[in-house]
């Protein structure tokens, strides 16, 4: 298994921020502690048979994650997510109640709780179909930008992940990152652009981040770039 000191020189330890909001109620723990482990990503058998692999970074509460498993139920998805509370927002829509400890999960589902970078080094090359990235943390200070997981640096860690002519799709609705995005991705060969637009287009579900952007008067931008 990859560790930390496994990542390339200039990558920070540690992108995300907290791993936990307020006091998880009962269901919470249970859906950790006995639904978790059995969906728990632990390598590649799950996604024998399935069409395609895409990986989402970040699912936050899992919304736009659900809607692509059920618009592509024969599309293999592994879902990222160091959050607990937003872990817990998809096992609640894939587990019943009252059987966390017994529900199988959905069989081309499976969850990463961990840092997705681990996983991206860990995943055999050229693995994955499709990659998402949805409203990322933006970490806006100057000081922060290497937290941004659009760097230099994971460029070729994405990659590597990618199949040639696999898609990786960029959201984002603040400024900074928009303009981080442009900068990163004008500066490399890696990936040439596949679309680019200022309305979220067909296929791409909505999210609440983007509802609270455009409740907020911002406007999010979408990208998608193709593996060379």
């Amino acid at each position: 298994m990859t560790t930390e000191d496994d990542w390339p020189e200039g990558i920070p330890h540690r992108l995300y921020g907290r791993r936990r909001g307020k006091k998880l109620r009962p269901r919470q723990e249970r859906l950790l502690e006995q639904a978790l482990p059995r969906i728990r990503f632990e390598g590649l058998g799950f996604a024998a048979g399935a069409e395609a692999l895409w990986l989402e970074v970040g699912f936050g509460g899992g919304e736009h994650t659900l809607a692509q498993m059920r618009a592509s139920p024969r599309t293999a998805i592994i879902a990222s997510e160091v959050y607990e509370q937003g872990l817990c927002s998809l096992l609640t829509e894939i587990i019943p109640e009252g059987q966390e400890a017994t529900a199988p999960p959905p069989p081309l589902l499976r969850l990463w709780p961990a840092d997705a970078r681990e996983l991206l080094l860990t995943l055999p090359e050229a693995s994955l179909d499709r990659l998402f990235l949805m409203f990322p943390d933006p970490w806006p200070k100057s000081r922060h930008a290497k937290r941004r997981f659009v760097h230099p640096e994971m460029l070729p860690i994405v990659a590597r992940a990618l199949k040639p002519g696999g898609i990786w799709r960029v959201a984002s609705d603040d400024p900074t990152y928009q303009d981080w995005v442009r900068e990163v991705f004008a500066e490399q060969s890696l990936f040439a652009p596949h679309a680019f637009h200022e309305a979220r287009p067909e296929g791409w579900p909505p999210t609440r981040y983007e509802a609270k952007a455009l409740e907020a008067g911002r406007q999010p931008l979408y990208w998608e770039w193709r593996r060379g």
